[in-house]
């Protein structure tokens, strides 16, 4: 499956927060629109870096605090793909770069995230697909073009 299909079906929103932005800012954006992880800087012109729970997580055990501006906490290696990748591409960016997010491109336009969440529906939906025309081939229930054809005089409309 392609990136792309993931996100017709999800939708090509993208969040975004700013580098001087606090640590509480950004905790409570990620609460109100119910995320876990923002781009920093200005998705037309200018990606920074990115943030995630985790990374404000390691930055608050490791002595920051509230008011602590994110450009001190982000992420600057950031996993990016396009939309003509396909998933098992966007898992191995996630495992090489031990994220759970990747961003978008379409050339060097942003045009959306995929996340871990994302990439384990869309697999686990295949996956069940999968084994439905599994069933069916093995019963012989499957589709046939004999379920088209009309086998005997009555059943004409």
């Amino acid at each position: 499956m392609l990136v792309k299909t993931v996100l017709d079906k999800k939708g090509f929103d993208v969040f975004s927060v700013l580098p001087e932005d606090t640590i509480l800012t950004v905790l409570k954006i990620f609460s109100i629109k119910k995320i876990g992880f923002s781009i920093v800087g200005d998705p037309l012109s200018n990606i920074e870096g990115t943030v995630s729970e985790r990374d404000i997580c390691q930055a608050l055990a490791g002595g920051a605090h509230r008011d602590t501006i994110i450009k001190d906490v982000m992420t600057l290696d950031f996993a990016t793909c396009s939309l003509e990748d396909n998933l098992a591409k966007v898992m191995a960016l996630m495992t090489e770069h031990r994220t759970r997010h990747v961003l978008v491109y379409n050339g060097t336009d942003i045009r959306g995230i995929i996340s871990i969440g994302d990439v384990v529906k869309h697999r686990l939906d295949e996956t069940l697909r999968d084994e439905v025309a599994m069933r069916q081939y093995i019963e012989g229930t499957g589709y046939s073009y004999l379920a088209e054809t009309k086998l005997y005089p009555e059943e004409q409309e």
